[in-house]
C-alpha cells in the first residue's frame, strides 16, 4: 500500500463544527419557542445533517409536514454564523503540514453541500491547500454511495488505492471501502454512545488526529 492522499470527512473529522451547528438548532428551537437542548444531546447528531437535527430538536420525520420548512430557516441561521467558533480539531493543522511535508496531497469528502462546504473551508483558510473539496451535491450520489469518493481521487490524482478515508460515520466507512480505498473511523468526531465503530469495518481506529499518521507510519 501506497498513500498519496488522505481524503477527510469535513464535520466531526476535519473541523469541529459542532458548536456553531448546535448553536443554530438552539436558535431556531428559541425562535420557535422551544427550550434550547444541551449541547451533549446535540454533538453526536451533528455528522447526520440537518435532516438529523431538526428530527432531534422537533421529534419530526423527514416528509412530515413543516419539516422541510424547519431544515431551510436551520441552514440559513447556520449559514448566517458559519465560522463564529468551528476550528480545525486540536492537532488536526499539524497533520496537515506532516502530509505535505511528505509529499502527500489532501481533500474532502462531505454531504454538507456546497454552498456551506465552499465557504467554510475558505472561513478556514484551507480552500486553497486542499487538492478537492467534493460537497453533498458535487456529484449525483452521496455518501455512503463511492461515487463522491471516486470523483474526489479522481481530482487528486491518485487511484482509489492509493487514497486513505477518515471520517466519523458509519457511511464514511462504507463509501470508502465501497471504492476500494482504506479507511478510518475518526473517535475524537461525533460518534454517539449507542454506536459501535468498530464493528464498522474500518482499516483502522484513531483516537486523535496524530493518530492517522501513526497509522501511516505502519501501513503505507
Amino acid at each position: 500500500m501506497s498513500i498519496r492522499t488522505v481524503l477527510f470527512d469535513l464535520d466531526g473529522t476535519l473541523a469541529d463544527t459542532a458548536p456553531d451547528l448546535a448553536g443554530a438548532l438552539n436558535a431556531l428551537l428559541v425562535e420557535n419557542g422551544r427550550q434550547p437542548l444541551p449541547y451533549e444531546a446535540i454533538r453526536p447528531q451533528v455528522s447526520h445533517g440537518a435532516t438529523a437535527l431538526i428530527a432531534l430538536g422537533f421529534g419530526l420525520a423527514a416528509g412530515a409536514p413543516g419539516f422541510e420548512a424547519l431544515r431551510q430557516r436551520l441552514l440559513a441561521i447556520y449559514q448566517a454564523g458559519l465560522c463564529r467558533e468551528t476550528k480545525l480539531f486540536p492537532g488536526m493543522a499539524a497533520v496537515l503540514a506532516e502530509l505535505r511535508t511528505r509529499g502527500c496531497n489532501w481533500g474532502v469528502v462531505t454531504n454538507k453541500p456546497a454552498f456551506l462546504t465552499e465557504p467554510l473551508m475558505a472561513a478556514l483558510g484551507l480552500d486553497t491547500d486542499a487538492a478537492c473539496i467534493v460537497s453533498g451535491d458535487s456529484t449525483t450520489n452521496r455518501k455512503p454511495h463511492p461515487e463522491p469518493m471516486l470523483h474526489a481521487c479522481a481530482l487528486a490524482g491518485s487511484r482509489p488505492d492509493q487514497c486513505l478515508y477518515v471520517g466519523d460515520a458509519e457511511r464514511d466507512v462504507t463509501a470508502g471501502n465501497m471504492a476500494g480505498m482504506p479507511t478510518l473511523v475518526a473517535l475524537f468526531g461525533y460518534i454517539g454512545d449507542n454506536e459501535r465503530p468498530q464493528d464498522w469495518g474500518a482499516d483502522g481506529l484513531v483516537q486523535t488526529p496524530a493518530g492517522i499518521l501513526e497509522w501511516l507510519n505502519t501501513h503505507a
